[in-house]
């Protein structure tokens, strides 16, 4: 297993010597600053990768994350041929850089969903959130939205009502930031009008609707990833709940058995994610991995606690119910067994997601939210402590 870490590239508050001093040798980064849908350049991914060869510093850019998927193409919506031909144009020049792992997501607005994200823990550490209280109260009273109530139910309605008439417009200004910041790769977030705006778009929309787009993205990209020999990866979907509204279709163990079964090719694979998968209670997320471990392509390692109402927040990467330490046992076995079977690309990536603020990072809240540097050192010690274990005892 190599150790990775989500860099943001030259935006980033934590640099790349940084990232070396953690012991990580692989970054995972994104070219965000191109547009959704546009073509990602062969001038422009070589620039961004010598800046990371160069450096000196013995690091490799080995995993995109992410070349996101447009939303047009999420809701199939009109003309699509020039979209799908810049994803596919953007494969073959990651391919022709040495770069053939590759992340996505299919949620519909937002990556990822979070109502705090500086949620106190232990200590006075702090940590990201998602609270089934103040989301319903978001869409309740902020967003106004009709059927939220169907969605989230009474009780969880009613709390949600009494959260936010107890509390000020700065704190209620303060979940719209902190939900807005799952926006991916945006620069510009939505107010409350706008956010209204861009729903009506969804209009009507269903799973079904969304597992059709998600075929036809197959469909579309699978082949060209295959003949590249490139490993795509879906992200599960963060938290694995509808939002806003919005269908989710990579959420539990039955939609990850529907992705398969639309492209049969193992580049049709998926980026294994603890936290998001472990926020959902009904996962297992050990069985999960067994069941896919030969398209578990890269893996994020992180651990969240879950309350009963299906709130949860980022526990440290041992911790929580995520069953990190089984899933690494599993996860060093199915590289030997990728070995064993002579495939080159049998070693897996890891890397540390999210972690808590703690320490330095309470006195430099420069970091992207839900990625500090020394929350996530800990992390990366913690999980490259469990692997060494693992491999000394076999």
């Amino acid at each position: 297993m190599k150790e990775g870490w989500r860099w943001f590239g030259p935006i980033d508050a934590i640099t790349l010597p940084q990232i070396a001093q953690a012991g990580a040798t692989e970054i995972v980064s994104a070219l965000h600053e191109i547009p959704f849908g546009e073509e990602w350049t062969l001038e422009a991914i070589e620039k961004r990768k010598a800046l990371i060869h160069g450096s000196g510093l013995g690091l490799e850019w080995s995993v995109v994350e992410s070349l996101q998927v447009p939303d047009a193409i999420k809701r199939g919506e009109g003309n699509l041929t020039r979209l799908f031909d810049n994803y596919r144009r953007s494969l073959a020049n990651l391919a022709a850089a040495g770069i053939k792992t590759v992340c996505y997501n299919f949620s519909p607005l937002l990556g990822w969903t979070r109502t705090d994200l500086d949620a106190p823990t232990r200590g006075g550490a702090t940590a990201v959130r998602f609270s089934e209280v103040k989301m319903a109260a978001f869409e309740t009273c902020m967003l106004e939205r009709v059927d939220a109530e169907s969605d989230y139910g009474k009780a969880a309605c009613d709390a949600g009502r009494a959260w936010f008439a107890s509390t000020s417009e700065a704190e209620h200004e303060r979940l719209l930031k902190s939900i807005m910041n799952g926006l991916p790769g945006a620069f510009n977030r939505y107010d409350i009008e706008s956010l209204r705006e861009v729903l009506k778009q969804w209009e009507g929309f269903d799973a079904d609707d969304l597992r059709a787009s998600f075929s036809r993205f197959l469909f579309e990209v699978i082949p060209t990833a295959e003949e590249l020999g490139i490993r795509l990866c879906a992200h599960p979907d963060d938290p694995p709940r509808p939002l806003l509204g919005l269908p989710r279709v990579v959420s539990t163990a039955d939609d990850l058995d529907w992705i398969v079964q639309q492209e049969p090719s193992l580049a049709n694979g998926f980026n294994f994610c603890t936290g998001a998968l472990g926020a959902r209670i009904g996962n297992n997320i050990p069985d999960l991995y067994r069941r896919h471990a030969q398209r578990a392509h890269f893996l994020h390692l992180r651990s969240v606690s879950v309350d009963a109402d299906g709130s949860f927040i980022e526990d440290v990467h041992l911790g929580g119910r995520s069953q990190v330490i089984e899933v690494i046992s599993l996860a060093l076995a199915e590289e030997r067994r990728r070995r064993d079977a002579g495939r080159e690309d049998w070693e897996v990536v890891f890397r540390p997601d999210h972690g808590q603020s703690i320490g330095p990072d309470l006195l430099d809240p420069t970091h992207h939210p839900g990625y500090p540097y020394v929350g996530r050192l800990r992390g990366l010690a913690e999980l490259r402590g469990a692997v060494t274990a693992f491999r000394f005892g076999n």
